[in-house]
């Protein structure tokens, strides 16, 4: 079948390579034979002396040149039986056209002696005169070092011809050999380190080689195109891919876009040095886009360019000009803007290279069961980036400095942190608005580039998992960086396929117009692939997707029973291994989505009810059943065959009020807050209002720990760190490790490390992955009668914690709970159960008392009176009592 080529008009000092026209297509069975309607045009920057010629934004390409050295380009004189050579190709692709005279032209090129090869064969060319030689007026384009150039006539090896003008300006002339009667021949051999280039030619006569108006076409009257070091690709895998015969393929999604063109740099420059359009025909296989080039050695970084409608009412939103980061790109450069005429623009790039390698010496994810965890939720950046924390410039803030300090983990107590959002954002936004899913952000590296996050990332989680603890990621999929319409800022989904990506035509809530549809096929696909990378390649343990509610969104924004992506997750062969929990709180209303999320008894939940009912009790406001049902693991949510191990507990996290804010602010505009000022609003200076505010805190800790689920700690509130009472995440400081060796400081800790120590000597009790049982559990009021449920005036609850009876262990000393809660303005007289023969009761915890007699690891005896154990419990504070038996 005919294959032709349609070119752009040439100047006398610029190419404009042609786009390959097909008639139809076939192959070869020992090698690839293509014919082709458009295959990929490439364009690269002419630069000649020290005149830079460029092509207009508007033309969307820069100007094209050829040039040739005797160096680089030796034309070889071939054999006569031109298939015996062809024989020795490896890769070879043929190309068949039709001229616009009759006959046609056959182009085979392929790797032969680790350079390229080209024949080109002209056969049965009815109106060529046999008296004239037949010429071959060719060009390349190819990027060189910094520039192109071209070289005169003396540069050129003596068979290669005269450096003359003609119908391709500044072409170069070479002379075809006759086999046979009506059949021409001709080689040419370029180095491999030239390529990717496209060869541009025309058939002349010798006799008007020179001629302007001559020369021999394609039947469409276009010049002839082949490339030469591109390939179609393949359209697995999505992004970049390094086959092992040492090529690198690219491949991109895009349903609506009408053309793609791969943006290659050389350098960090702020234009491409290379760009190669991807024909529909040639380079698509259904919406994925793909080539691949057999070497990409001599580029550093990449991108794609996406040419579609602007369709306002069906979300199409292309902007050819601006240069996009791949989606599956590993490997991010720089983050900078690129301001256009009228839209916003950001400009990020994937590094065209492989991930490094990394030795992970044996390293194995711990593998803690859900019920075993304490977790601690921090920010890189903010953890260690303060000048408090004694760290090098280079380590500070980093991935690295999470491993500098792992003494203060231990402290703690804890064997899993939360690490907030680390995908790339932009950072006038936050964490919480990420542009890119696949790589960590760069300033968390050790260099504040790409390869040194993701090798610091790695050496942060194999030092971690050596220790114990566990790595989990908040991640957010629910939106990105990039703006709706207003903000128009587009990094890379928005221009790629802004209504595949995106929910539009539907109001889901965030206001902003850039929503991800979660549960569209492709963008599923990718969040899947995005955590298999982070399991696969960094070891992760687990992630929290904050703003999960949107997750069970459909393309119209509504509410899915069986939401594809969740159910996904929560199948995957490996991501079900790991923990998964839903966040309903959404970063964009700054608010909780309250939803029946679907589970299938693998999602955990962040559980908002419980630092909301906790709150509402310690300030006096909520009632006894609500507090006794979050101690107990909240089964108004996860005894739908789930369990409390299931429920991560809270009181405090990044978004609102810190803990120490929560009993210092509450004027009218934090009423969602739930906090209490215990008396004074802000600082104070009334030891009074100060001493509530240190029994509050501590209760806050004590219910956190004691309670069946997975406590969460946040960031500083260990040291009592606060932003003002302003709840804003922005507000949120850095961490000040002074502050750890004040008196709150020393006390908060130490009381945490006890409360983490207890969990794990009392599991039986506080670490349960299902349900107590009915006779396991008491409840009481302060007489051991049952507590006022009905009553709201009723602040005291007290509950006993029964130990299982172990038969073949009858002697263990391990006894029952004892724990009461005091939210009011009077102090309790409570009366303990009453405890068998030789066993007595041994206060542990008593939030009232001063440091350090708070908490005891032994316990102090609690006095009997007339046979029975008494205890005042003070206003707002809590107790723990444990059976043991008597030393006496």
């Amino acid at each position: 079948m005919p294959l032709t080529i349609q070119t752009h008009n040439l100047s006398s000092n610029m190419i404009k390579l042609a786009e390959l026209a097909m008639g139809g297509h076939h192959c070869d069975r020992k090698r690839g034979t293509h014919s082709i309607k458009n295959m990929p045009v490439l364009r690269s920057k002419r630069v000649l002396g020290s005149t830079q010629n460029k092509i207009s934004p508007s033309q969307g390409s820069f100007a094209l040149t050829v040039f040739a050295s005797q160096s680089s380009v030796n034309q070889i004189v071939p054999s006569l039986d031109l298939d015996a050579g062809i024989e020795e190709l490896e890769n070879a692709s043929t190309y068949v056209f039709r001229t616009d005279i009759g006959g046609q032209v056959k182009v085979v090129v392929g790797r032969k002696n680790m350079k390229y090869a080209v024949y080109i064969e002209a056969s049965s060319l009815s109106q060529f005169s046999s008296e004239h030689n037949l010429v071959l007026s060719w060009g390349i384009l190819k990027f060189h070092s910094s520039h192109l150039k071209v070289l005169d006539s003396q540069s050129l090896a003596p068979n290669e011809g005269q450096f003359t003008s003609g119908t391709i300006p500044d072409s170069i002339q070479t002379p075809f050999i006759q086999k046979s009667l009506g059949t021409y021949v001709l080689e040419l051999e370029f180095d491999s380190n030239q390529a990717p280039f496209y060869l541009s030619f025309l058939l002349h006569s010798s006799f008007d080689a020179n001629s302007s108006d001559s020369g021999i076409r394609s039947h469409r009257q276009t010049k002839f195109c082949v490339p030469v070091g591109i390939g179609r690709g393949n359209p697995a895998p999505l992004g970049i891919s390094f086959p092992n015969d040492g090529s690198v393929n690219f491949s991109l999604f895009s349903r609506n876009a009408e053309s793609v063109v791969l943006c290659l740099y050389h350098e960090k420059t702020a234009e491409p040095s290379l760009e190669i359009d991807l024909d529909p025909y040639v380079n698509r296989t259904g919406d994925i886009w793909h080539v691949s080039m057999e070497s990409g050695e001599q580029y550093v970084s990449y991108g794609f360019r996406c040419k579609g409608d602007i369709l306002w009412d069906r979300g199409g939103r292309f902007h050819m000009r601006h240069v996009l980061l791949d989606p599956y790109a590993k490997v991010l450069g720089a983050f900078f803007p690129d301001q256009g005429k009228s839209v916003s623009l950001v400009k990020c790039l994937g590094v065209l290279c492989k991930e490094p390698t990394f030795d992970w010496e044996g390293d194995i994810h711990p593998r803690l069961p859900l019920e075993k965890l304490v977790v601690y939720r921090l920010n890189v950046r903010r953890f260690t980036g303060d000048k408090s924390s004694q760290l090098p410039n280079d380590v500070a803030g980093t991935f690295l400095g999470i491993i500098k300090k792992l003494s203060h983990f231990k402290s703690l107590g804890v064997n899993a942190i939360l690490l907030e959002p680390i995908f790339p954002f932009d950072e006038q936004k936050g964490p919480y608005f990420p542009y890119h899913f696949f790589s960590p952000m760069t300033i968390y590296g050790s260099r504040h580039d790409g390869m040194s996050a993701i090798n610091s990332m790695k050496e942060m989680t194999k030092v971690l998992h050596s220790n114990g603890i566990e790595v989990l990621l908040e991640v957010v999929f629910n939106h990105t960086a990039e703006g709706g319409d207003n903000s128009c800022q587009t990094i890379s989904f928005r221009g790629i396929d802004n209504s595949s990506y995106y929910i539009v035509d539907s109001d889901v809530g965030s206001g902003a117009g850039n929503a991800l549809n979660c549960n569209n096929p492709i963008v599923q696909q990718l969040i899947v692939d995005s955590l298999r990378h982070w399991v696969t390649n960094f070891h992760i343990d687990g992630f929290c997707f904050v703003g999960a509610s949107y997750l069970t969104r459909g393309v119209g924004g509504e509410c899915l029973s069986r939401p594809p992506l969740v159910e996904a997750i929560a199948f995957d062969p490996v991501l079900s291994k790991t923990k998964i929990i839903a966040d309903c709180w959404s970063p964009l209303e700054m608010s909780f989505k309250e939803i029946n999320f679907p589970h299938w008894k693998r999602w955990a939940e962040m559980n908002t009810r419980f630092c909301y009912d906790v709150r509402n009790f310690l300030r006096g406001e909520g009632g006894l059943s609500s507090l006794a049902t979050r101690l107990c693991g909240s089964g108004d949510v996860f005894s739908d065959s789930r369990g409390p191990a299931f429920s991560f507990n809270f009181t405090a996290s990044n978004f609102g009020l810190s803990l120490v804010d929560l009993v210092s602010f509450s004027s009218s505009d934090l009423s969602s807050q739930l906090s209490w000022n215990c008396g004074e609003e802000g600082p104070t200076n009334n030891n009074a209002v100060l001493e509530k505010r240190v029994k509050q805190i501590r209760n806050f800790l004590f219910i956190l720990y004691i309670s069946l689920g997975v406590p969460v700690l946040n960031m500083g509130d260990e040291c009592g760190e606060s932003t003002g009472g302003l709840p804003c995440y922005n507000n949120r400081r850095y961490f000040d490790w002074n502050s750890l060796r004040t008196g709150f400081g020393v006390q908060t800790t130490k009381f945490i490390a006890f409360l983490g120590s207890l969990r794990m000597r009392r599991s039986d009790l506080l670490q349960k992955r299902n349900f107590l049982k009915e006779e396991n559990i008491d409840w009481h009021g302060n007489d051991q009668s049952q507590p006022n449920w009905e009553d709201p005036s009723c602040k005291f609850l007290a509950m006993t914690l029964k130990t299982e009876k172990d038969e073949e262990q009858p002697s263990s000393d391990r006894g029952d709970l004892f724990i009461a809660f005091n939210a009011s303005e009077f102090s309790e007289s409570v009366i303990l159960p009453q405890l068998s023969e030789g066993i007595e009761w041994l206060r542990l915890v008593d939030t009232a008392l001063p440091f350090p007699g708070f908490f005891l690891m032994d316990g102090d005896p609690v006095q009997q009176t007339e046979g029975l154990a008494t205890y005042e419990i003070q206003p707002h504070s809590c107790a723990l009592f444990e059976a043991q038996r008597s030393s006496s």
